[in-house]
């Protein structure tokens, strides 16, 4: 009995069966962020402008090399390059074309239709067929722009209040720039309205610059205007030191002509231009259309040079001096 008894207290354990280790759900694989293409078009050489379109991009919290790369192409002055470089970047599948010179916009148009187009520069955007409206450019091309209609008639009733008697300027001109024809016609129609001739010349190249002051002078100009060109900028030591050295009062479309000897200027800092064309990027990189972001056109600026007005034997009225933004002695 104790046995039994024994044996009817040993009741058998049923062991539980062992459940395997619950295993973490799989992640997802961590697809690495996008490195942004971004192929910049030069008029002519790189300057200490374009290093604004960098500051804008740091500013706004991109790190080149990790965030976007830059693709850099230079014409040099050789306006025929421009869609060579446009099509190399598609080749390329560049995300963003940034072009730095108005000369250069319609030869990257005519390559690329689809790549968002940012124009550092341009000139009468709406007017050149690049644009719809300002407000809604549609297509593929967007930035900034400086309408030549205000700075034509700044540029001419400046020269006039500075030089007496002014009846003769001349004016420089890049015969590449697609903007030739509209550039002449309204230099033209405000000449005729302030009673004024113009003197034409032409330069592609640094070279031609000797050539087209001494055609100034043979033509009895009595003041130069020197037109928006990227080639000119780059050579604005060179072009302020031949109007001094001609007795050309100059005036000129950017203030670092002025820094350089100009004696006076009416127009934007390319730096500041390139510097907020950096937030085109970043809205077109985030998902925005060129399209649909509206065209900005900064506001216009006045330097003048003191040193080059006396070397010249001129005397730049007050009235001018209280309104300019910067003033070289």
């Amino acid at each position: 009995m104790t046995l039994l008894g024994g044996a009817a207290l040993a009741v058998p354990v049923i062991a539980r069966a062992q459940q395997p280790a619950q295993q973490p759900a799989p992640q997802p694989t961590q697809q690495p962020a996008k490195v942004w293409r971004l192929g910049i078009i030069v008029g002519g050489n790189r300057t200490a402008a374009h290093d604004g379109l960098l500051q804008g991009m740091t500013e706004l919290g991109h790190i080149s090399g990790k965030d976007y790369v830059t693709d850099w192409r230079f014409a040099g002055g050789r306006y025929t390059q421009f869609g060579n470089f446009a099509q190399d970047f598609v080749a390329r599948k560049t995300d963003v074309i940034f072009v730095s010179t108005a000369a250069a916009v319609d030869a990257v148009r005519q390559v690329t239709r689809t790549i968002p187009i940012v124009m550092g520069y341009s000139v009468d955007p709406v007017a050149s067929g690049y644009a719809t409206s300002l407000a809604r450019p549609g297509g593929n091309t967007t930035g900034l722009a400086s309408s030549p209609d205000d700075s034509d008639a700044r540029h001419v009733a400046l020269l006039r209040s500075i030089v007496p008697n002014l009846t003769r300027i001349g004016v420089l001109i890049n015969p590449d720039t697609s903007d030739y024809a509209m550039i002449q016609k309204n230099a033209l129609a405000e000449a005729q309205k302030a009673g004024l001739e113009l003197v034409w010349a032409d330069a592609r190249v640094p070279n031609d610059f000797d050539t087209a002051f001494a055609q100034f002078t043979r033509a009895r100009a009595e003041a130069v205007r020197v037109t928006d060109d990227f080639l000119f900028l780059q050579e604005q030591y060179k072009v302020a030191e031949l109007a001094l050295k001609h007795r050309l009062p100059s005036i000129f479309p950017d203030r670092d002509y002025v820094q350089a000897g100009g004696l006076i200027s009416y127009g934007e800092s390319l730096r500041e231009y390139y510097r907020r064309a950096a937030s085109y990027v970043d809205r077109i990189i985030k998902g925005a259309r060129a399209g649909d972001l509206a065209i900005e056109r900064p506001g216009r600026q006045i330097a003048v040079n003191r040193k080059t007005a006396r070397a010249l034997g001129l005397t730049i009225p007050p009235e001018i001096l209280n309104v300019a933004n910067e003033v070289v002695d």
